[in-house]
């Protein structure tokens, strides 16, 4: 199979996952699309301010996407480029983007707060030391693979 190939079937499963799962979690989950976001709502200039959807999609590309490029190579290097491509296409939509997406819809819902905090207010201090535990831990393995 050759790249040109692969490239049109990963676009067709990321753009099918975007089109029509995405759209079908915003309906099972009962998002309201004209509701206002917290950058409306407690918009003070500095911590929440309305962005243009192009700036949000970068971030949020940016935050799927960031580690690819380091685990990847490795990844294909030790059990072949069919497992990892399948990873990064099926793994991409059903886990990566679900996951955004639903600590996306949680800030929202709880008024812009980060993700310690809303798991503080429902798990405890202890979930959110344990939670900031595992963000410095992964740090370190993404820094260690620099």
């Amino acid at each position: 199979m050759n790249g040109i190939t692969l490239m049109i079937i990963a676009i067709l499963v990321l753009g099918a996952g975007y089109l029509l799962y995405g759209r079908w979690l915003a309906r099972t989950w009962g998002i309201d699309e004209n509701a206002p976001t917290p950058a409306y709502t407690q918009e003070d200039g500095v911590d929440y301010v309305p962005a243009d959807t192009n700036v949000v999609f970068g971030h949020q590309f940016a935050s799927i996407a960031g580690a690819g490029p380091i685990n990847g190579p490795i990844q294909a290097a030790i059990f072949g480029w069919v497992p990892v491509l399948l990873w990064i296409l099926i793994g991409g939509v059903f886990f990566g983007a679900v996951q955004d997406f639903a600590s996306m819809y949680a800030s929202v819902k709880s008024k812009g707060k980060g993700i310690g905090s809303i798991i503080e207010m429902y798990i405890g201090k202890t979930g959110k030391k344990l939670f900031l535990l595992f963000c410095w831990l992964f740090c370190i393995l993404v820094v260690a693979a620099f």
